[in-house]
């Protein structure tokens, strides 16, 4: 099945429902399905008129709106494929990098981005005309405003009606839909191909989750550009219920400053959620909490006591001694925990997590109010969801029971499969699996073998047939609002051009900063501290700290300048360190027979070193590990105390045996 096959059948089962709800006023308005329809009727035809052909790529970057489903939805009738952007691309590299590697032809965009697009028109040889969704005040001569576009469909329609309906025909459901760009395990981002039947597979597969009955609303607050947001938005399709959009605001402040307002006016039965935003939540409530005073806050804090004993982890709420707490969690409920509820619009159901894990903390604070959070799992590369808890169906912690139809097996290092409770990546199998990656079979075939696909995920299945996701099978970073990056061309980078850095892990499992662990140049770093002492007379400590103060400098203007400009995103450079006494060899085994780092087992020795760069004193560079570890650089120095103006100090300096590794010529095979 093709997504406007989806699309249609909606239509005709659900012609007057209300699909897209829109605020351009100061109130939301509604289309139904058959204006909807109406309207990708009109927006394809006008593509076709302007030559858009059969497998033409065509970028989509805008706020959240109507228009953005309007215009997938056209995109896919004149069987192009949409290659959607995120508004969160600021940097013009990594936009035009999309552009020219998928070659498109066309860009549609909303007055927020249209700087970004206009910027780097010149530098785009394949891109022939945009489209503003937004009037502006003057076009240049392959510049068009969606009116145009509707305007030429109309006349389109009524004299090439034939060749639309040929090429709505002509669309097979392996055909690409999307590609979706995001990175890989190489410094470049990937293009991943999804094809119509790995959207309405997983629409299927979903389903089998998760209900929506046709009255359901949804208030979309995450980007639309993710895959994870595709799926969710064609489920509402499919079952014939009402998708509504924030209310854009002038700057991306007030534009989050409108959510709860849209919320309470909208009165969702669900919401799609990350992380960073279910913390937001949690800590507004908190305050609201906090703001009436003691007697409410001790209360909220019995309540919220009592609801997690009664509730235990779902799968077991109100179960063995449990169900005698169930009058009392009822009474604290009716009292306390609906009038929060009342925030989100006294509607809502449940909130589906997604692009990185929610710990178990939260997902218990959510449930206990009656808004349970359930956590899901997936990944661009299939569609994206292989696994959520349901409300039919759930074990706080876990990442839910698997879809189906989908094959899901662990494997170990060498491919062969686990059984329950053993830990190993994370291999799936089924429609929603992508075709591979754009323009890059290498990738594709080392992430699909023999049909399966390789999450890159560690994980187990308990025998209940749960899945637990818990960390990162292979090296790429996610932050807590469930971006991607490679470190490696990172460290790389930090390698070659920063002196004092022979090695560097960088490190980031759904946290709001990365961080990184660092192996220095000792060499490099005492010429630099011995000089620096002879121009600076300092107490105990200051010369250390001023170093580490110098080397944090070296790392965040990485990307501030010059020819390393813009060569990634800054967000993944480390925010703080730990500065290592021990290097990473293969004597350690924190190196492998290719010198490459071993990351799953420097991550468990170093972990509660890392843990701690995620408090307040951790995030101090200046923390009195890396202090004390610099110290111990310089033990065969006399106290810089009797060293006097003139006297000569001579270091000897044995470099690491795996820094002369380093500097031969390594070919890496796999």
């Amino acid at each position: 099945m093709t997504i406007p096959v989806l699309f249609e059948n909606a239509v005709n089962k659900y012609s007057d429902n209300p699909l897209l709800r829109e605020k351009s006023t100061d109130k939301y308005d509604f289309i139904t399905y058959e204006q909807t329809k109406n309207n990708v009727y009109r927006f394809a035809a006008g593509l076709m008129s302007i030559n858009v052909k059969h497998g033409d790529r065509i970028a989509l970057i805008s706020e959240g709106r109507n228009d953005w489903i309007i215009s997938e939805l056209a995109i896919l009738y004149c069987g192009a494929i949409n290659v959607p952007l995120s508004v969160k691309l600021i940097e013009a590299s990594e936009i035009k990098f999309r552009l020219n590697h998928a070659e498109c032809s066309i860009v549609i965009t909303s007055q927020g981005q249209a700087a970004k697009i206009r910027e780097i028109m010149n530098d785009c040889p394949s891109l022939e005309k945009i489209i503003f969704l937004d009037e502006q005040n003057e076009y240049a001569y392959n510049e068009l405003h969606k009116d145009d576009i509707y305007k030429l469909g109309d006349v389109f329609l009524s004299q090439n009606s034939n060749k639309f309906e040929e090429r709505l025909t002509s669309i097979n459901s392996n055909d690409a839909a999307n590609i979706c760009y995001t990175s890989g395990t190489t410094s470049d981002p990937k293009g991943i191909i999804l094809s119509h039947r790995n959207y309405t597979a997983n629409v299927e597969q979903a389903c089998t989750l998760m209900t929506i009955p046709e009255d359901y609303r949804t208030l979309f607050i995450l980007p639309l550009d993710h895959s994870f947001a595709h799926t969710v938005f064609y489920c509402f399709i499919y079952k014939g219920a009402s998708i509504a959009f924030v209310k854009i605001g002038k700057t991306p402040i007030e534009s989050l400053k409108n959510i709860p307002v849209n919320i309470k006016e909208i009165k969702p039965n669900l919401i799609l959620s990350v992380p960073a935003l279910a913390k937001n939540f949690r800590k507004n409530i908190e305050k609201n909490i906090n703001d009436k005073g003691n007697i409410t806050r001790t209360l909220f804090l019995v309540a919220l006591k009592i609801a997690y004993l009664y509730n235990g982890l779902g799968f077991n709420k109100g179960k063995g001694m449990r169900i005698f707490l169930k009058p009392l969690n009822s009474l604290f409920d009716l009292i306390l925990f609906s009038k929060v509820r009342d925030a989100f619009g006294g509607k809502l159901d449940f909130f589906i997590g997604g692009g990185a894990l929610l710990d178990t903390e939260l997902q218990k604070f959510f449930y206990a109010i009656g808004t349970p959070m359930m956590q899901g799992y997936g990944l661009s590369e299939a569609s994206p969801v292989i696994s959520s808890n349901a409300l039919h169906n759930h074990k706080l912690g876990s990442s839910g029971s698997l879809v189906k139809p989908l094959e899901l097996r662990i494997e170990d290092e060498n491919g062969n499969a686990l059984p329950s409770f053993s830990k190993g990546e994370i291999v799936v199998k089924g429609e929603n699996v992508m075709l591979g990656y754009w323009k890059n079979k290498q990738a594709t075939n080392e992430t699909i073998k023999n049909a399966w696909l390789h999450t890159g995920d560690l994980g187990y299945i308990d025998n209940d047939g749960f899945l637990y996701v818990i960390g990162r099978y292979k090296s790429l970073l996610i932050a807590n609002d469930g971006e991607k990056y490679s470190p490696e061309g990172i460290e790389e980078n930090l390698i070659e051009h920063i002196s004092f850095i022979d090695q560097v892990m960088l490190y980031n499992n759904q946290n709001n900063y990365t961080t990184g662990l660092i192996v220095l140049n000792k060499e490099a770093v005492r010429n630099w501290i011995n000089h620096y002492s002879h121009s600076h007379k300092q107490k105990d400590d200051e010369i250390e700290k001023a170093f580490l103060k110098h080397l944090q400098h070296e790392i965040i203007n990485q990307d501030k300048g010059g020819k390393h400009q813009l060569k990634f995103p800054e967000r993944w450079l480390p925010s703080t360190f730990i500065v290592l006494d021990e290097a990473f060899t293969e004597q350690n085994h924190f190196l492998n027979s290719t010198l490459k780092m071993v990351r799953v087992k420097i991550t468990a020795f170093y972990q509660n070193q890392i843990d701690k760069l995620y408090t307040s004193e951790g995030k101090d560079i200046c923390n009195k590990n890396n202090i004390e570890t610099i110290k111990r650089f310089f033990l065969i120095y006399v106290s810089r105390n009797t060293v006097k103006k003139g006297c000569c100090v001579i270091v000897v300096c044995v470099k690491e045996i795996n820094y002369m590794q380093k500097c031969l010529q390594i070919v890496d095979f796999q």
